[in-house]
This record gives structure tokens, C-alpha cells and sequence, in this order.
């Protein structure tokens, strides 16, 4: 006669705890995004107490004395708010099509002439350096 084997019992699985996410957890996982150009005025509205469209028409005052500025008969330079950021224009002069020597390969080629241009140089000052490294 054959014998039967017993059945041997396994231990039940445990399953590993689970950790519930709280709205905490979950907003230092997403990543803060830049404030859109709405939030930006609703937020000056709120602080200053003005209206949406007394905001949007400082801002535009903004842009037409920048664009003053920056014109061709303009001084060239703005400082906006004071203290926080300058703006000028930098002119850049031509340069002649001619072998240069490439500083990854030391190799030399041929570069094209470039036309003089007119480039933006956005400088942060002293209130906005400040701000993102304050001093120690």
C-alpha cells in the first residue's frame, strides 16, 4: 500500500506595508512651477489693492518706456524696478570669414564673416543677488 504524504502548510505571504501618501508627501514630489503671466498680475492686484486692468497698465507703461530705451535714438540702458535688473543694449562688431583654430580639436577651419548685431545684456543687481544668495 502506498502511503500518503502529509500536506505540508505554508506560512502566509505577508504583504509589505503599504505607505499611504499625504497631500504633504505629494506636494514636495511635484516640482513648483513659474507663475504664469494671470497669476502674476492677480498677485500685484491683491498686494496693491488695485484692479487687474490698473496692473496690466503699469505693466504696459513698463514696456513702452523699455521700448523708448532701447531704440535706436534711445539711451540704451534701463534699470527696472530700480535696483533689481538693468537692461542694455551691446553692439557686437563684424567679424572677418578667415581660419580659426577649433579648441576641441585644435584643427583649424574656416569660419564664416558675421554682420555687426545688436545683443540684450539682461544684468541681475545688487537687491535681486541678494535675494537668491543672501549674504551670510
Amino acid at each position: 500500500m502506498a502511503k500518503k504524504k502529509a500536506a505540508t502548510k505554508k506560512a502566509p505571504v505577508k504583504k509589505a506595508a503599504t505607505k499611504k501618501t499625504t497631500t504633504a508627501t505629494r506636494k514636495k514630489a511635484t516640482a513648483k512651477k513659474p507663475l504664469t503671466k494671470t497669476q502674476i498680475i492677480a498677485a500685484i492686484a491683491e498686494k496693491t489693492e488695485l484692479s487687474r486692468q490698473d496692473v496690466n497698465a503699469v505693466f504696459d507703461a513698463l514696456h513702452d518706456e523699455i521700448v523708448k530705451s532701447l531704440a535706436p535714438r534711445g539711451p540704451g540702458e534701463i534699470t527696472i524696478p530700480p535696483g533689481i535688473i538693468k537692461v542694455r543694449k551691446k553692439k557686437k562688431k563684424a567679424t572677418p570669414a578667415g581660419k580659426r583654430m577649433n579648441p576641441f580639436t585644435k584643427e583649424m577651419m574656416t569660419v564664416k564673416a558675421k554682420p555687426a548685431s545688436t545683443k540684450l545684456q539682461v544684468r541681475p543687481l545688487k537687491k535681486l543677488k541678494e535675494i537668491v544668495e543672501p549674504s551670510s
